[in-house]
């Protein structure tokens, strides 16, 4: 597979990225890309919410709503970067069945 070109604004991300994390050894390169992938999944699930529900959160209208947030359950997720801890966020209705990360699925190699 040929290597993709590297962009500016892609040379850019990861330079923030490299700094944002303090990348010096291959470890850290690991820890980072676990982090950012549980950050990742984490604010797909809370947009999930937000399309389910049909509002963002924290909100305010006058319009009455028929369902709404009800906190977060936490979940271990294995994959190939090893465990990664997320909080899945609930309806009060449960309701709520996400699509990033089903329901008792854990493991995501």
């Amino acid at each position: 597979m040929a290597r993709r070109k590297l962009t500016p604004e892609k040379k850019a991300a990861i330079t923030n990225f490299i700094s944002m994390y303090d990348i010096k050894t291959t470890g850290n390169l690991q820890d980072a890309l676990k982090d950012l992938l549980g950050d990742t999944i984490q604010t797909m699930l809370e947009s999930e919410l937000d399309q389910e529900l049909g509002y963002e959160k924290h909100d305010r209208t006058e319009v009455p709503k028929s369902n709404y947030r009800n906190g977060h359950t936490p979940k271990t997720l294995k994959s190939t970067m090893g465990e990664i801890a997320i909080d899945v966020p609930q309806d009060r209705n449960c309701e709520f069945e996400p699509k990033v990360i089903p329901k008792y699925k854990t493991n995501i190699s």
